[in-house]
């Protein structure tokens, strides 16, 4: 009877190995469904070396989520992605700065409130980043990175500490750039990066000015987490310059869920999706 007892406690532990594995074959079967566009049943176990049956039920668990359709043989991207649209020309600071303000703020609060966690504070160009600054008026503690002139006139007056890149600016955005803007900063290791960008596919997070870019870059490169500001206007959408793939960045704050193609995405590369809630509940 004692012996007994003592191999009870190992059963346990079974389903939750199991599980785990369902996970891993699971996000197997996202991660190629967003990169390919489809899956076969067939193609998926060979990889995996499980039975076609096994995957045949991930795909059942995955489509009650939402996360694809599945078809004889296989699975494709839900129906309602939706196609990706270019935008050619930047608006002006002002214009953009007048869209979708509700999103805007929203986003902008709710990154305000993730950046108090931290000490040393990159906050690139744009305008969700601009209110996300105003935010940031009263923190003492911080210490913050910009190349945005705008941004650091604009908290100039508060308790942060201001960084401003050197360099050449550009007109309207009122950015530095160039090599010396990015030898400046280049030496440097920030805690926590927020940087904007003009749109967002799964193959990655673009921007309207090569000029700009650079320094985004930098920021992503020399962050120890990594936070994209995006409202719910620019998903599938590309512009001039592709800044990073998807898997350079660890956070994503919006104010709508993406829709499924970009979810999967997301997923994929591991990115943490934060919906901003409405303004009433945030702090």
């Amino acid at each position: 009877m004692n012996a007994n007892k003592d191999v009870l406690p190992v059963f346990p532990d079974k389903p939750e190995r199991t599980r785990l594995m369902a996970q891993d074959r699971q996000l197997h079967i996202i991660d190629t469904l967003a990169r390919e566009g489809s899956v076969s049943v067939t193609g998926i176990a060979a990889e995996l070396d499980v039975s076609d049956m096994t995957i045949r039920r991930d795909l059942v668990e995955l489509e009650s989520e939402g996360k694809l359709v599945r078809i004889h043989g296989g699975a494709v991207l839900p129906e309602s992605s939706l196609p990706v649209a270019m935008d050619r020309e930047e608006p002006s600071f002002e214009s953009r700065l007048a869209l979708h303000c509700d999103a805007k703020a929203r986003i902008a609060a709710a990154a305000a409130d993730i950046a108090c966690g931290y000490r040393t504070v990159a906050l690139d160009v744009g305008t969700t980043t601009y209110l996300m600054a105003e935010r940031l008026m009263e923190r003492h503690r911080l210490k913050i990175f910009t190349n945005s002139v705008r941004i650091a006139y604009r908290m100039s007056s508060g308790a942060p500490d201001i960084y401003l890149a050197g360099g050449h600016m550009r007109g309207d955005e009122m950015s530095m750039g160039g090599p010396a803007a990015v030898a400046q900063f280049e030496p440097l290791w920030f805690d926590i990066a927020f940087i904007g960008v003009s749109g967002i596919t799964g193959s990655g997070f673009y921007d309207y000015s090569f000029e700009d870019v650079e320094l985004k870059r930098l920021y992503l490169r020399r962050s120890g987490f990594k936070v994209v500001l995006c409202d719910s206007s620019k998903f599938q959408r590309m512009s001039l310059v592709n800044i990073t793939p998807l898997p350079g960045v660890d956070m994503l704050i919006t104010d709508s869920a993406p829709p499924p193609a970009i979810a999967l995405a997301l997923e994929a590369a591991k990115i943490k999706v934060v919906v901003a809630p409405p303004l009433s509940e945030i702090g």
